[in-house]
């Protein structure tokens, strides 16, 4: 059994006769309630860093590491998969994310039961060189899931940014906006605009005009962004990373081998820096969604669950 469970069932068990909290008596179902929320917020806080074997079993260790796919994915769940496929490069290249684990993360989402899985980016090489290139177009057809290219304007809504430093609003891929479940899948890499690119900086891909972006304040954007558009879980690909002339190379790469999941995009990031050679606290966007209290920057703040 594991901790988690044990703790469940005695505090149902307790729950027959009530527990004192704070001055309320919680009972029965009230206070499975109340551990759920308390194991909510410490998953914020963790990451599972799965190593040691294919894509496709490193993407469902780190799931697990989590809870597993079903405390994301439930049954008739409409799931929104928004991978890195901006390029028209082979996956050994480390450009795009890895197509097995793309594979991997779809059975996952039909296994738990998802009702549509829809797989998304906006690229920046044509969708009709970067996805049979990238593997995503052979992927898709394979487990028969939509792949879709969000590159017309009426395929995105207005999206309010109250937080936002520069951006206060702006369009977001409707896809991602009407999922009831949307997965972020980045691959870590090194960006000429941003220093390195992983989950924040993938966002990117669900949003129409980027260019407005690089005009303005490339990195705030990005947290700006990020206050807003969240996703439910993040899968970052860290099996063969891109070190040198990114975010398109071909550039050096490393086999690193890990697969990490997480729910906490600043704690993804502050970890993909270290990967990549590089300090969270030197990466603008880092900085600035952290201040923005998107996520945790810290590492020393955060569970890294190793599985």
């Amino acid at each position: 059994m594991t901790d988690s469970f044990n703790r469940r069932e005695f505090l149902r068990r307790a729950g027959l006769a009530g527990i004192a909290i704070g001055g309320f008596t919680l009972v029965g179902d009230e206070i499975l309630g109340f551990v759920q929320e308390v194991e909510a917020a410490t998953t914020k806080s963790t990451l599972a860093i799965a190593s040691k074997g294919s894509p496709e079993i490193l993407v469902k260790k780190a799931i697990d590491g989590l809870g597993g796919i079903g405390k994301f994915v439930k049954k008739g769940n409409t799931v929104l998969i928004k991978p890195n496929l901006a390029w028209a490069r082979t996956p050994a290249q480390a450009a795009n994310t890895n197509p097995q684990l793309l594979t991997g993360l779809i059975k996952l989402c039909q296994k738990a039961g998802a009702s549509r899985i829809t797989v998304l980016d906006h690229t920046c090489d044509n969708s009709n060189s970067a996805f049979p290139i990238n593997g995503a177009k052979d992927i898709c057809n394979a487990t028969k899931v939509r792949l879709i290219s969000a590159d017309k304007k009426f395929m995105y809504k207005r999206v309010n940014i109250p937080k936002g430093k520069i951006l206060k609003s702006d369009d977001c891929a409707a896809e991602v906006l009407n999922a009831d479940v949307f997965i972020n899948v980045p691959i870590a890499k090194v960006h000429g605009g941003a220093t390195i690119t992983a989950s924040m900086k993938n966002m990117m891909g669900t949003n129409w005009d980027r260019q407005a972006w690089h005009t303005a304040n490339l990195e705030q954007c990005i947290a700006d962004y990020s206050t807003a558009v969240k996703p439910d879980l993040i899968i970052l690909d860290a099996i063969r990373i891109m070190l040198t002339r990114g975010p398109k190379g071909p550039g050096e790469t490393k086999d690193v081998g890990q697969v990490i999941a997480g729910t906490d995009p600043v704690a993804i990031d502050a970890y993909a820096a270290t990967l990549l050679g590089k300090k969270p606290q030197e990466i603008g966007h880092i900085k600035y969604a952290a201040a923005l209290g998107v996520g945790q920057m810290d590492l020393k703040k955060v569970t890294l669950r190793r599985v």
